[in-house]
């Protein structure tokens, strides 16, 4: 009869564990879904219109993927501004040194100039006295000037006109013309600076050009940091508030097993224990969330009414690098190899530069004609030629070297950067080795992780379910949770490094190995807007 008695209060307990567990999943069931219900209930007593009103003032959450982080980063984020302002003062450099190559027309003149002052003069015998001077004056001057790139001179076509008016009584007017001249200035063995601005200036542009993409390119970097650090976060936080929800759930099932004595002291006061680190942990990671969530608004120039909900993306491109691709798209494409002709250039034209500072000689001449009268009309007729030619030198006799010793030092300094453009060189290559046989193991190891994700959820749950009925301690459940929270972890972590190393890949040459084309942008178009 005892023994009835005792397996009938066995069964008894076993039964309002079973009924006490069923009721605290209807009542977790309940409460989640009550503010479904609550809006449900909302919607049918007041009109559409206001509750449409209260759901769009109430919410405020951003499902925010990874592309399209992207995409707002490259548009609206300080970096992206940055990078194009840097874009636009290239270009109109560029566009500067092409205006030096056009005709340039140019309009100079004084109007008036009235003078009244005295000077002194020297008499026929030798003394001086001073003269009064009081004089109106005009003049203007209209020229056509065209640099010469292939010689580094200067050709001018120009007309002017003078009038001077002497004020007084008996004051007398006068007027000279020059109705057009051609004037050639013409440095000979000096360095041709325009000649090398034409080697140089073009490919100083087309580096600008190359590192804007790949400034956008570190843009997209850079959002994909935040991004990840977000979705880390949120990713913890679920878990942490997905622990508490369980922690609670199964210390409130240990009390029931406690009274009937199916669990030691020790596992009750362990499983209190989780429950309140759950809480802690879940305060802990609010706190990173909202941290890391202002760090990617701010750097996407969002509001801050906007509560960004960053998805895991699904994919990611089952893609293999190979060296000699990826190394030849990179040296022919990215801005490095712009940067090493453009200095390679510079030091030229330094040296260049020096030896034409050896000796400097200057050629200037002008032709054509001139007139003068005292009535405007007779001023052009009549004209007489007017010729010039100059021939301007100097060649140091004793200089001490100083000279050659520039030269010596110009080439000195060109020998310098050649060294440390082969130095990079190298460098370069190896960091192009070392990333596409980084990207290509981070692609075993996404897919490594992303299995370890989903069989440590699973062992999980089993050890969940395991627990609830005795057969595994709380150190076993513990572990299993420490080890599904890391896995969860590590695949978000070893996602984010492929994406990564593929964008960095991207930024290096400028290539779109998905599509399997270059990056292109309408430069023009970008400028303008």
């Amino acid at each position: 009869m005892q023994v009835f008695e005792n397996e009938h209060q066995s069964t008894l307990n076993t039964f309002l564990c079973i009924w006490h567990t069923l009721c605290l999943y209807v009542c977790n069931y309940i409460l989640v879904n009550m503010k479904n219900f609550i809006l449900l209930l909302v919607s049918m007593l007041l009109p559409l219109g206001s509750f449409a009103q209260i759901k769009e003032s109430t919410s405020h959450e951003h499902a925010l993927t990874l592309s399209e982080a992207i995409a707002l980063a490259r548009i609206q984020s300080v970096d992206a501004a940055v990078a194009l302002n840097e874009l636009k003062t290239a270009y109109w450099e560029y566009r500067t040194f092409r205006a030096n190559l056009l005709p340039e027309v140019n309009l100079a003149g004084t109007l008036p100039n009235y003078n009244k002052s005295y000077s002194s003069y020297q008499n026929a015998d030798g003394s001086y006295s001073f003269v009064r001077n009081n004089t109106l004056g005009l003049s203007g001057a209209l020229s056509v000037d065209q640099n010469l790139w292939f010689t580094g001179g200067k050709l001018s076509l120009a007309s002017s006109l003078d009038f001077i008016k002497q004020l007084g009584t008996g004051g007398v007017k006068q007027y000279m013309s020059v109705p057009v001249s051609l004037k050639l200035t013409q440095p000979i063995f000096g360095v041709n600076s325009l000649k090398w601005s034409r080697r140089i200036e073009p490919v100083r542009y087309e580096e600008a050009k190359a590192a804007f993409i790949t400034a956008t390119e570190s843009v997209t970097m850079k959002t994909i940091t935040y991004f990840f650090d977000l979705l880390l976060a949120k990713e913890g936080l679920e878990t942490d508030k997905q622990n508490k929800k369980n922690a609670d759930r199964l210390y409130e099932v240990a009390i029931a097993k406690r009274k009937m004595g199916q669990i030691s002291e020790n596992d009750l006061l362990q499983l209190k224990l989780n429950a309140l680190q759950g809480k802690a942990d879940v305060t802990e990671a609010e706190s990173n969330f909202n941290a890391k969530m202002f760090q990617l608004r701010s750097f996407l120039g969002l509001s801050e009414n906007e509560n960004l909900l960053p998805l895991l993306p699904q994919s990611a491109p089952d893609l293999k690098m190979e060296y000699n691709l990826v190394l030849n798209k990179a040296l022919e494409r990215n801005s490095f190899a712009q940067n090493i002709r453009r200095r390679q250039l510079e030091a030229d034209y330094q040296v260049a530069t020096a030896k034409g500072n050896l000796r400097s000689i200057d050629l200037f001449a002008s032709v054509g004609y001139t007139g003068q009268d005292h009535t405007l009309s007779s001023a052009y007729r009549n004209l007489l030629d007017d010729q010039i030619v100059q021939v301007g030198v100097k060649i140091p006799i004793l200089d001490w070297g100083k000279r050659r010793g520039k030269v010596r030092v110009a080439q000195s300094n060109r020998e310098v950067v050649l060294s440390k453009i082969r130095q990079e060189q190298m460098d370069f290559n190896q960091n192009i080795f070392l990333l596409v046989a980084n990207f290509n193991n981070q692609s075993q190891q996404l897919g490594i992780a992303a299995e370890a994700d989903t069989i440590a959820e699973k062992r999980y749950q089993t050890s969940v379910e395991t627990f609830m009925i005795g057969k595994i301690s709380t150190l076993d459940l513990n572990d299993s949770q420490n080890s599904k929270d890391k896995a969860r972890q590590r695949h978000i972590s070893e996602l984010f490094s492929y994406w990564y190393y593929y964008y960095q890949i991207r930024s290096l040459t400028l290539w779109d190995f998905e599509r399997n084309s270059q990056l292109e942008v309408d430069f023009d178009d970008i400028i303008r807007g």
